[in-house]
C-alpha cells in the first residue's frame, strides 16, 4: 500500500507539473530527461520564443516527454509489485530471446513437483521474467506492411483454471507489451473456479495495480468447462473484437494489426494468428511453418500444407484459407460471433468447436 500511495502522489504532482507547463510555459523551469545513455534539457521559455515558426506541434512534443518521464518513473514504482510473488519482471534473464532456459541441480529437484502437476516446468517459468523478448519469425515482407490508424480495438480473453500464476501474467504482459495501446481495449481473465489460493486474491490485487482499468477478472462460480467459460468472457467484452487465446500464450510485435485488419475488411472473417510452440520443459519458443488446419477422417483437426494457389502467389504474407480452426488461439467481430451463436455451451467434447464454428463461418 505504501508503495501505491508513493505512485499516487507521483502522478497527482506530475500532472500538476503538466498542466502549469502547458498554461505557464514563461514561467516554467528547463525539464532534464533522459535519452539512451545521455541527459538533455527542454527548455519551455526557447519554445515559446519559436512558436510561431513551429506551431502547437513544439508544445506537444515537450508535454509528450515529459509525460514519457512520468511515465517512467510510475513503472519502476510498479515494476516491484511482481517481487512479493516471488516473479521476475524487465527484458532480461533467463529464456531471453526465446533461448531454453535452464535450471541448476538443486533448482531441479524441487521443479519435479510441479512440473507433474501442471504438464509442464512451472518451477522454471517462475524464474523467467514476464516481459522476457521472444524472436519474431514473421516473414520479411510482414514486417514492411503498412496498416491504418483507424483499426478497430480488441478485447483479449484469456481462459484458465488452476494454471500457474507466472504464466498467466506472463501471458498478459505479452499481450500489453506487444499490442499497440490504442488497439487494446482490455484484456478479460476468465478464471473457470480455481482452487489455487493464488489465482484468487494475488492474482486479482496484482492486475489491478499493475494495469489499473486494463484487465477484468471474470470469476465462474462453478467448474464451466472450457466453452461457457469463454462465453461468459465474450460477455463481459466491450471491444468490437475479441480475441480468445489459452492462457499460456507469448505474443509477438506486429501480431495485432493483420488481424485486425482482415475483420475490418470483413466482419464475417474468423481469423486465426499463426503459431508456434513453447516448449513444456525449457520454455525454449520452437518456430512452426506456415500451415492450414484440416480434419482427419477421424474430424480430428491437424495441421495441413497450404492450398496450392498459396504457395503458387509465392508471398508468405498472404492469409491462408482453411476449412477448420484450433480452438485455442481465435479471433473474430464480436456482434458476428453472437449473430452466429457463438459456441454450442454444450459442447463438451474436447475439440467440438474446431467442427462446429469450421461449419457454422
Amino acid at each position: 500500500m505504501a508503495s501505491l500511495r508513493r505512485v499516487k502522489v507521483l502522478l497527482v504532482l506530475n500532472l500538476i507539473a503538466v498542466a502549469g507547463f502547458v498554461l505557464f510555459l514563461a514561467k516554467c523551469r528547463p525539464i532534464t530527461t533522459k535519452s539512451g545513455d545521455s541527459y538533455h534539457d527542454i527548455h519551455p521559455r526557447a519554445e515559446v520564443a519559436n512558436l510561431t515558426a513551429h506551431g502547437i506541434s513544439s508544445i506537444q512534443d515537450a508535454v509528450l516527454k515529459r509525460l514519457s518521464l512520468l511515465e517512467d518513473i510510475v513503472y519502476r514504482q510498479l515494476n516491484g509489485l511482481s517481487k512479493s510473488l516471488g516473479l521476475i519482471e524487465g527484458y532480461g534473464g533467463r529464456g531471453k530471446g526465446g533461448l531454453p532456459a535452464t535450471l541448476s541441480p538443486e533448482e531441479e529437484e524441487k521443479a519435479k513437483g510441479p512440473h507433474e502437476k501442471y504438464g509442464y516446468n512451472s518451477y522454471l517459468s517462475e524464474k523467467i521474467s514476464l516481459d522476457r523478448s521472444i524472436p519474431d519469425y514473421r516473414p520479411t515482407k510482414c514486417k514492411e506492411l503498412k496498416y491504418g490508424k483507424d483499426l478497430p480495438q480488441i478485447s483479449i480473453i484469456f481462459i484458465f483454471v488452476n494454471e500457474a500464476l507466472s504464466v498467466i501474467l506472463r501471458s498478459v504482459h505479452s499481450a500489453v507489451n506487444h499490442t499497440p495501446a490504442p488497439l487494446l481495449k482490455e484484456i478479460i481473465l476468465v478464471d473457470d473456479n480455481s482452487d489455487e489460493e493464488e489465482l484468487k486474491a494475488p492474482l486479482e490485487e496484482y492486475v489491478n495495480k499493475r494495469y489499473p482499468g486494463l484487465v477484468k477478472v471474470v470469476r465462474n462460480q462453478k467448474r464451466e468447462g472450457l466453452i461457457r467459460a469463454r462465453i461468459e468472457g465474450w460477455k463481459a467484452a466491450t471491444g468490437q473484437v475479441t480475441g480468445f487465446f489459452d492462457a499460456h500464450v507469448e505474443f509477438t510485435a506486429g501480431w495485432a494489426e493483420p488481424v485486425l485488419s482482415r475483420i475490418q475488411e470483413n466482419r464475417k472473417r474468423v481469423i486465426l494468428p499463426s503459431i508456434d510452440n513453447i516448449k513444456q520443459d525449457n520454455f525454449e519458443v520452437q518456430r512452426y511453418e506456415n500451415s492450414a488446419h484440416g480434419y482427419s477422417w477421424e474430424l480430428w483437426c491437424m495441421y495441413i500444407s497450404p492450398p496450392k494457389d498459396w504457395w503458387d502467389a509465392g508471398d508468405p504474407s498472404l492469409p491462408i484459407r482453411t476449412p477448420a480452426m484450433i480452438g485455442c488461439s481465435f479471433v473474430v467481430n464480436r456482434k458476428f460471433f453472437g449473430e452466429i451463436g457463438l459456441l454450442d455451451p454444450g459442447m463438451d467434447v474436447y475439440g467440438g468447436e474446431n467442427i462446429e464454428l469450421g461449419i457454422k463461418v
